[in-house]
Formats: C-alpha cells, structure tokens, sequence
C-alpha cells in the first residue's frame, strides 16, 4: 500500500510516497519496507529508535517530532499524536475492519471479562457468529486466541478485527481496560456500544489517583458516537458520570433504582440466582449481587442491539459462569471452595457478601488472598481488612509477586489489621500450603474461597511465569480426599 494512500487516514500527506509492506511500532521487529511508528510509551520512548529502524530498512517513519540529525534519512510524517495515529493507520491498513462489525466495549473495574464473555456466549446461541476479545481469551467466533492483555496492543487489535471479519463474525465484545484508553490503543475502532460496570480503586500504580483512572474511563463514553448506545450501572456512585457528556444513546440497569433494565434478586443458593428482570422471572447458574449486575448488563446490551428480550431471558437462563470467576467445587468432605479473580477491595467484598448471604450463618468463610508485586501497595492493607472483616480465617499468601519479596508483600497487608484481627489472620508464604491449609480448616458445610488469580494458570515470579493454577490444586486435594 502507497504510504500517502495510509496516511489519508491521519489528515497528512508525505513528501514523498514510498510502498509501506507493514506497519510496525516495535522497531526490533522492523524490516524492509516497514511504515515506523514513533509511539511514547510508559517505559520505553520510540522516538530514540527511529535511527535503528531506518538502518534496518523502515521506508517512512511517523514522529512527533524528528531526532536531530536524521532528517532526510527517511520519509517523515508528523503528528500530534503518534500513539491516536498508529490505530487510525493500522484501522485503513487493515480496511478499517470494525466499520464492518458491531462492536462493544466493556469498561469498569470488576465485571469486564464476565460481560463481555457472556455476550459473546449469548449471541453465538442467539445464531450469529461472534469474536471476544478479552482478559481470559479471544476467540474468533470458535478459534481459540491466547490472550496476554485485558485489551491488546493495536497492531494485534486490528489484525484480530481483520480475521474476525473474515471469519464472517458480524458481532464483537471486547474488553477496554483503562490502559488501553489512556494509551490510545483503542485509537481507530469504530465503537456501536459500550457498557460501565462500576468504579473502585485499581491501577493507582499506573494512574496514581482515582480522579485520573476515572478520566480514563469516562473518556471512552465521551467519544462514543451518536449511533452508539452508552449503558451504564447508575448504582455505583460513578455511573452517571459516565453519561454526561456522550452523544450516545443512554441506557442503564439497576437493582436499587428505576433504570431501563431494572432487576431484583428473589433467592439465592451455590446453584444458582432467582431474578426478576424488568418484570420477567428468570433463573440463572450465577451467584451473588455482582453477578446480577453483570447479567442486567448482558441483557440490556443485548435488547439494546436490538433482540427479542423474551429470546435473551431464555438464553441468559442457560448461562454459566466465565472461567475463574465465582467457580465452585464440591469437596467430598461437605464443604464449598470457589476461586474468584478477586484483587481488588471491593471485588473481595463483593464476592464475601455473596457468599455469606447464602450461606446465611450456616457455616464459615475461610479466605485465602495475597496481592500482586509491583503494583498498587496502597490496597495491600485495605485487601487484608476487608478479608478478615468479613471472613471467620484468613490465610495471607503470595499471588504474583513478580520483583518483589512475597514476605515483603504479605507484611504491608498484615499492617492494616489489628491484634484481635491478627488472630484470625495466618501467613503462608507458599501459596500451594496456603490452600491446603484451608482445606484442613474446613469442616462440613463451610466455604473456602481462594482469591486473587482466579483464571491464572501461572505464578509470576522474579519474571519467570511459573505453572501454578488454584482450580488445578482444589480438584486435586479433591481427588485424594475420595481415596
């Protein structure tokens, strides 16, 4: 493709107009002809690899400003923006492919991967072919895509889109973390929807204040177009917030107030939820409040896109959970373990609430969680309180502790609770003994919930990821326990 034919996309017109053979941003991974993409990243600046890529072959190069000394080395585009027009320019490379689809975004701190992976579910049952991108996997309609971001890079984004497209997928529910947004790597996708779950402190490591990681998010529903539907959850304090200033259709779902989507949950038990969703009694195989909202968000999507709500109801019934997310096993001793990706304050309180509101004083709640090295060490103590507030044991233990020391890690939560909670408190560094001892703990009738990676089948440590998956450890203590 003609460089200037590319750069139509952006508004700017090269002096010169070479043959572009790929796009790339990482400038190992240049070669001849490549189109260079200056992008500043967190890390790592690209502008201080424009000399390299050009010596190996780049034939243009976009910038926001050219290093001195390499002008006239090669064709030069600048921008504002270089990381707004790698996604604009990889959206025509790739013959802008979400103009071809209906896509939906799903942002908030709890809730993106369970939205968006059910909807993906529901429309697939509902006889339309379907791509997911998201934090557990993407799938281009049933291919199976390894997943290694919330939300991906825009090279692999686009070229994701691409092959969706030609799969003939006519939908497409993606996760938008708040990363994503805040770099641009959303840039260049044409959204039809998107859905607010909630707020809660995350990522204060990236964003460094709530105020900043709200922006971020609410920047998503700002550039909505007019076309588009905004849904979101006017329970949680943030969620009107989101509609102020979009030009999108607005629509939201409640359990506590008048909304579009309106739900209540009648009963609830380990199999499963009784709901009533804007007057139509549904039963569903999910657990907990969290999970009702995130069902009002799967459902309202899906009315809002234009189904038969009586045909969503039917199929929302058969769903069951996403992977890691409230997943339960049935120790043949009588009690209940669930491992959940809970690692935030108030998705640990969420999933404790749900679970001591159907066990309803009938048995006790033991609760093994860590925390993620280099990270935000701010809610290390905050996780620890909320853990022990509403949990009969705690065992404190490592999660990915990444660079850092997990004894360090576990010592910043132990400094948030108090002698008396310090009791109930147990530290295990080692996360494999930290489960077994919780099953040890449990009698007949008790929950252990294991929080924290939930879908994760590793440990990452000192860079290494390590094979470690807590399903894995429960079905095989499990296992001996029949023998």
């Amino acid at each position: 493709m003609k460089l200037n034919k590319l750069t139509k996309a952006i508004g700017v017109e090269a002096s010169s107009n070479p043959d572009i053979l790929l796009i790339q941003s990482d400038s190992r991974k240049v070669e001849e002809g490549t189109l260079f993409v200056a992008v500043r990243g967190t890390a790592v600046d690209g502008h201080s690899y424009i000399e390299s890529a050009i010596e190996k072959g780049a034939a243009a190069v976009v910038c926001e400003e050219i290093p001195e000394g390499l002008q006239g080395k090669a064709p030069f585009v600048v921008v504002e923006d270089s990381a707004l027009a790698l996604g604009k320019l990889l959206s025509a490379w790739y013959d802008n492919p979400s103009d071809k689809l209906v896509l939906v975004g799903v942002t908030g701190t709890n809730g993106k991967t369970t939205i968006a992976t059910l909807l993906y579910t529901m429309f697939r049952r509902l006889g339309h072919k379907a791509g997911l991108l998201s934090t557990v996997c993407n799938y281009i309609d049933d291919e199976a895509v390894p997943a290694t971001h919330t939300t991906p890079d825009p090279i692999e984004l686009h070229s994701l889109l691409a092959r969706m497209v030609d799969a003939g997928c006519e939908y497409v529910f993606m996760e938008v973390s708040s990363h994503a947004i805040d770099q641009r790597r959303i840039s260049g996708l044409s959204f039809n929807g998107g859905i607010f779950t909630n707020l809660t402190r995350d990522h204060l490591d990236y964003h460094k204040t709530v105020e900043n990681y709200l922006k971020a998010k609410k920047k998503f529903f700002d550039d909505l177009p007019a076309d588009a539907f905004a849904l979101t959850n006017p329970d949680d304090k943030n969620g009107l917030v989101m509609l102020q200033n979009t030009k999108a259709r607005k629509l939201t779902y409640s359990l506590r107030t008048m909304a579009d989507f309106k739900g209540k949950i009648l009963e609830s038990h380990f199999e499963g939820t009784e709901l009533i969703i804007n007057g139509r009694e549904v039963s569903v195989h999910f657990v907990g409040r969290f999970n009702a909202y995130n069902l009002l968000a799967v459902y309202g999507a899906t009315v809002a896109l234009g189904k038969d709500p009586e045909d969503a109801l039917v199929v929302l019934s058969t769903l069951q959970s996403v992977a890691g997310r409230f997943q339960t096993f049935r120790s043949p001793n009588g009690y209940t373990a669930i491992v959940d990706y809970a690692h935030t304050p108030d998705a640990l309180i969420n999933v404790l609430n749900s679970i001591s509101e159907v066990l309803d004083g009938r048995g006790q709640i033991i609760t093994v969680v860590g925390c993620g090295g280099n990270r935000d060490k701010g809610k290390r103590p905050i996780m620890a309180q909320e853990a022990v507030r509403l949990s009969n044991r705690v065992i404190l233990t490592s999660d990915n502790p990444r660079f850092e020391e997990p004894d360090e890690i576990i010592k910043d939560m132990v400094a948030g609770l108090s002698e008396a909670d310090r009791e109930r408190t147990i530290c295990i560094t080692d996360r494999t003994q930290a489960i077994k001892t919780a099953a040890m703990l449990a009698q007949k009738g008790d929950v252990i919930l294991v929080a924290g990676k939930g879908h994760e089948d590793y440990q990452d440590i000192k860079g290494t990821k390590h094979p470690f998956d807590d399903r894995e450890k429960l079905r095989t203590l499990f296992a001996n326990q029949k023998k």
